[in-house]
């Protein structure tokens, strides 16, 4: 009888605290999203099926020797894990549509104004007495605007490891959440005409267009701000490795295997930050309410670029494709596509939104090397 107390007492359930068991089931619900919703699926099932063995009482899995907190120190404090997944992006990509139309590349840094009107936010709560965020804090808040899980989980790990659970959560959510998100905003701010204007087909790129691009926008961006090296530098090389030609085993196993390995081990370690002493705050809600604004504010940004771009171009823009400069990539190119197929069955945006989708890519890298050189150091 004593040992069969003893057992009951030692027990998950006996040790569970209300906490943890809401974080359990903040896990169950992002397995559902995940599972039911096909919601990026690829990261919401380990990060909530990770945020679930956090939060086991007495396992110890997301502490000290745990496997989780293995995962967490050796890929995402050492920042191996996004720069790897940044690889893989880099490999999957395709600038054509880019080097077709460079003046998209303006939506796409358009559409980054949403992380530092975010940033000015979050300091301008804290002042106010609302929420209490540090600079660096703030910073990393404001990546999720960019709509790049990577690039925030990247930024987070350095600014303020301690919000990493909050921060990715939000910024896959939100990731997840494009086709629901952008739509209203897109038709706020544009008229049916103006989500009728039909693009002109794009010129042809060359084999050495695609070669010489990686290299020349690693040298241009790196040796300004060499903070943005680690992500650009990964993310252009995985693009080399594609468009070389002579690699094409090295780049199939990046655009593969490599990129799915480091998602599981990503993901998990992301859901080891799930624990409910250190997500379950005030701070936590502040943080979703500030993703959602910055991520918002970049999608709206990138909408009113393109109107004005419309106005001064000879060629027609189509303003929906400016809600593609977030690099929600290729999410947020298809979302673009899809609303102005609504408004003229015979517009097709998509490759046409490619091209911004590309350049939020860059602009959310650069905007971290910004933030990790003013902030950080």
């Amino acid at each position: 009888m004593e040992s069969m107390l003893k057992l009951a007492g030692e027990s998950g359930l006996y040790l569970m605290t209300p906490g943890e068991a809401v974080m359990i089931a903040v896990g169950l619900a992002l397995l559902y999203l995940a599972i039911a919703k096909e919601f990026e699926p690829l990261l919401l099932v380990p990060i909530g099926f990770g945020g679930i063995l956090a939060n086991i009482p007495g396992a110890g899995l997301a502490v000290g020797d745990g496997i989780l907190h293995l995962f967490y120190e050796v890929g995402i404090d050492s920042g191996a894990f996004p720069l790897i997944i940044f690889m893989g992006v880099g490999a999957m990509t395709d600038f054509g549509a880019l080097l077709a139309n460079p003046k998209t590349l303006f939506l796409g840094a358009a559409a980054q104004f949403g992380i530092f009107a975010t940033v000015v936010g979050a300091i301008a709560l804290t002042y106010g007495g609302f929420m209490e965020f540090s600079l660096a804090q703030a910073a990393a808040i404001g990546i999720i605007g960019g709509a790049d899980g990577p690039t925030a989980i990247y930024v987070s790990s350095i600014l303020a490891p301690e919000l990493l659970g909050a921060i990715a959560v939000a910024a896959y959510s939100y990731m997840a959440l494009v086709p629901l998100i952008q739509p209203p905003i897109m038709r706020l701010l544009t008229s049916e005409e103006e989500r009728r204007i039909e693009m002109r087909q794009l010129r042809h790129v060359s084999k050495g267009e695609k070669i010489v691009f990686p290299l020349l926008l690693l040298l241009m961006v790196a040796l300004l701000l060499p903070s943005a090296a680690p992500l650009l530098g990964m993310f252009c090389f995985g693009n080399l490795m594609r468009e070389c030609g002579v690699v094409e085993r090295l780049s199939n196993t990046t655009q593969n295997a490599l990129i799915n390995i480091v998602t599981i081990f990503l993901g998990l370690a992301v859901g080891s930050k799930l624990q409910a002493d250190q997500f379950l705050d005030v701070q936590t809600l502040g943080i979703l309410v500030l993703g959602m604004v910055a991520f918002s504010i970049g999608t709206a940004s990138g909408v009113v670029m393109a109107k004005l771009m419309n106005r001064l171009s000879k060629e027609p823009i189509n303003p929906l494709i400016g809600a593609a400069g977030v690099s929600a990539v290729p999410m947020a190119a298809r979302v673009a596509n899809k609303v102005g197929l609504e408004s003229n069955p015979h517009n097709f945006l998509l490759m046409h939104a490619m091209g911004p989708n590309v350049a939020g890519v860059i602009g959310s890298a650069v905007a971290a090397g910004v933030m990790i050189s003013f902030v950080g150091g």
